[in-house]
């Protein structure tokens, strides 16, 4: 097999494909998948034309994943955006999919790549945004799932937790990204609560719900998007947030406390406050200090140091701040809305902008860009 020669192809491959209509990441997908067939198959039967027969591998990895983007487009629209209540009464082999990517040949995290690249629809830049890895680190990986599970007799499928994974990325991209699967995510979790006695399966249906039960509130008339704290909450859905509230109760009631479950109580503490002002952070706190000892986790280290500075001032989270690595994803932003609440608003002018610069989308950026742009107007007022 000669990697150079499959390198130096790479991107004129990925040029065909643009100039037949593929978008750039979809054409770098569909590359990444004719690389990975290319190495099964040449090493027995290399090709006369490695070029031509890169570029129709890949082209039809793209038509099959444009149609299966489509198919799933369309099963989206025979949702409601806003799910209803109660166990799902639409079935299909969604689900059934996602458990058989998530085959027991492949790590956890290999698991969960392959099935949102493969079922989900994400792109390989969106999963790489998620685990918070660099795209070609991300590539490399779903490559691999590939290759492990190439082959393989998918008769055995994957456990809950690993299911229980990718449905909560899917909804988070849906929720906060270019790709609306929040309401599809909600309908696949709905379905295996109805087939799975499961606590976290029950945690993880209320965290969407108790989510979901924001979502008109979180961006203006103009788009823009709207921080928790400013959001009207008479938009908030009160039947979403009752029915997550009661499947959490539920769950809770079983003693057998998981990570899900931990931060869909977060949510409920939030969605329980009639104003800001009410809301109860100290408890919030003491559920963060559960999570993170439930998983560890950077990401819920630093929202913890957000709760501290509500419960307990800024300078108690900016102490708790200081303890994480600086180069996690939106720690620049924590650590503004914490300098702007002690008073140091030059500091947290010139860390907004930061931040923006580093944000994950365009509203997040441009929400940053006005923070600044407020606070270096009060200075030089």
């Amino acid at each position: 097999m000669d990697e150079v020669l499959l390198r130096t192809l790479t991107p004129t491959v990925i040029g065909v494909l643009v100039r037949r209509g593929a978008d750039f990441a979809a054409a770098e997908d569909a590359v990444q998948d004719a690389l990975v067939e290319a190495v099964r198959a040449w090493p027995d039967d290399p090709p006369r034309d490695p070029r031509g027969w890169l570029v129709a591998v890949a082209w039809r990895k793209f038509l099959d994943a444009a149609r299966a983007d489509a198919s799933r487009r369309r099963r989206e629209v025979r949702v409601e955006v806003e799910p209803a209540p109660g166990p799902s009464e639409v079935a299909d082999d969604t689900l059934q999919l996602y458990f058989l990517c998530a085959h027991p040949s492949l790590t956890p995290a290999s698991a969960v790549a392959l099935t949102l690249r493969a079922v989900g629809g994400l792109t390989t830049r969106q999963i790489a945004q998620a685990y918070l890895v660099p795209e070609a680190t991300m590539a490399q990986r779903i490559s691999r799932a590939k290759r492990t599970v190439s082959g393989v007799r998918f008769t055995e499928p994957g456990d809950v937790a690993t299911v229980l994974r990718v449905l909560y990325l899917v909804f988070n991209e849906g929720y906060s990204g270019d790709v609306d699967l929040a309401a599809e995510a909600i309908r696949l979790t709905r379905e295996l609560a109805a087939r799975t006695d499961h606590e976290e399966v029950a945690g993880l249906l209320a965290l969407m719900l108790l989510h979901h039960a924001r979502r008109a509130a979180r961006t203006g008339p103009d788009g823009r998007l709207v921080p928790l704290a400013e959001q009207d909450r008479g938009r908030w859905d009160t039947q979403l947030i009752a029915e997550g509230v009661d499947v959490l109760q539920r769950a809770l009631a079983r003693d057998r406390l998981g990570e899900f479950q931990a931060q869909a109580a977060i949510a409920a503490l939030h969605a329980d406050a009639p104003t800001v002002e009410e809301t109860d952070w100290v408890q919030i706190v003491e559920w963060y200090d559960e999570l993170v000892r439930l998983t560890d986790s950077p990401v819920a280290r630093l929202n913890r140091a957000v709760a501290v500075g509500e419960a307990d001032g800024p300078r108690a989270g900016l102490a708790a701040l200081a303890r994480l690595d600086p180069a996690l994803p939106r720690y620049a932003a924590v650590a503004a809305h914490l300098r702007e609440r002690d008073g140091d608003l030059v500091t947290a002018a010139r860390l907004y902008a930061d931040a923006a610069r580093s944000a994950p989308s365009l509203a997040e950026r441009d929400h940053l860009t006005r923070q600044a742009a407020r606070l270096n107007a009060r200075l030089r007022g």
